[in-house]
């Protein structure tokens, strides 16, 4: 059994505490209303709860501890209202769930280690948040996830090299926080990423020349970070990458003529002042303004990478048979 009312119902007032009532519930969808007021606690009461839909609100109030109780959801998606508080430990307790969105919501606090319990997770967004503190090397349990996106935060501390482990991840974004140190080297064992954002952080050291190892890579931001050093000729084999940014960094030598391998590449984001001549022939095939370069047909108002939260593979719905998942899902199709 599901309940849904969303898009244009114009649903107002607070979720009422009668709800934990509907104990044989599956899915409750309300989300694109203008409901207000807290989450009650009493949604922990829905123990066949398996997707729980109520983002595009002015819902406010902390997340309720009870929400762990939910040890059927698959699917969590509260995006943009108007919470605040922490993640509440307990959402390590959701040993089901597959994809957890709480984007731009009012979050504060650290990534509780506790989600590295999540072993079913494979799609997982906080972007746009005030959360703070380190990322938990616990995020390399999550050996089942394919999205992972911790952008527009305060995130400090260094990459853990933990992350690496996460076989199967295909996006991966960090991009906008105060992260610092160097790329790990295990970046290159992430053999299916398509999409990989570190920019707008406090990153330093050289590129390490692992990320030629990313032999799916179609977009590469490391663009508005202190790294240094030489560009990795290695970047020559990412033969897939038609965007590439490492623009706002300090970044010297040569640039390698492998770039030139790029034959997909439409977008090159480089300071190309501060190399040394000659300047590769791929430069040509380009037009150039300050330090970003596109191909003829490209438009230079549209600048990719600007702010990487909402993945292709995360619908506004945040249904888990929106993902790309190799099982089928329980959860009724909205």
């Amino acid at each position: 059994m599901g309940i849904e009312f969303r898009d244009d119902n114009d649903l107002s007032g607070m979720i009422p505490s009668e709800i934990g009532l509907l104990s044989s519930l599956e899915e409750l969808s309300l989300s694109d209303n203008g409901l207000s007021g807290m989450i009650p606690s009493e949604i922990g009461l829905l123990s066949s709860l398996e997707g729980l839909y109520l983002g595009d609100n002015g819902l406010s109030g902390m997340i309720p501890s009870e929400i762990g109780l939910l040890s059927s959801l698959e699917a969590l998606r509260l995006n943009d209202n108007d919470l605040s508080g922490m993640i509440p430990s307990e959402i390590g307790l959701l040993s089901s769930l597959e994809a957890l969105s709480l984007i731009s919501i009012g979050l504060s606090g650290v990534i509780p280690s506790e989600i590295g319990l999540l072993s079913s997770l494979w799609g997982l967004n906080l972007g746009r948040n005030g959360l703070s503190g380190v990322i938990p090397s616990e995020i390399g349990l999550l050996s089942s996830l394919k999205v992972l996106i911790f952008g527009d935060n305060g995130l400090s501390g260094v990459i853990p090299s933990e992350i690496g482990l996460l076989s199967s991840l295909t996006v991966l974004s960090l991009n906008v926080s105060d992260l610092s140190g160097t790329i790990p080297s295990e970046i290159g064992l992430l053999s299916s990423l398509e999409e990989l954002y570190l920019g707008d952080n406090g990153l330093s050291g050289m590129i390490p020349s692992e990320i030629g190892l990313l032999s799916s890579l179609e977009e590469l931001y490391l663009g508005g970070n202190g790294l240094s050093g030489v560009i990795p000729s290695e970047i020559g084999l990412l033969t897939k990458l038609t965007q590439l940014s490492m623009e706002g960094n300090n970044l010297t030598g040569l640039i390698p003529s492998e770039l030139g391998l790029l034959n997909s590449l439409t977008y090159l984001g480089l300071d190309i002042g501060n190399f040394t001549p000659p300047i590769p022939n791929i430069f040509k095939a380009f037009l150039c303004e300050d330090s970003i370069c596109k191909k003829p047909m490209d438009d230079f108002d549209t600048i990719p990478f600007t702010n990487y939260i909402e993945s292709t593979s995360m619908d506004t719905n945040f249904s888990v048979t929106s993902f790309p998942s190799d099982n089928s899902s329980s959860i009724p199709p909205k």
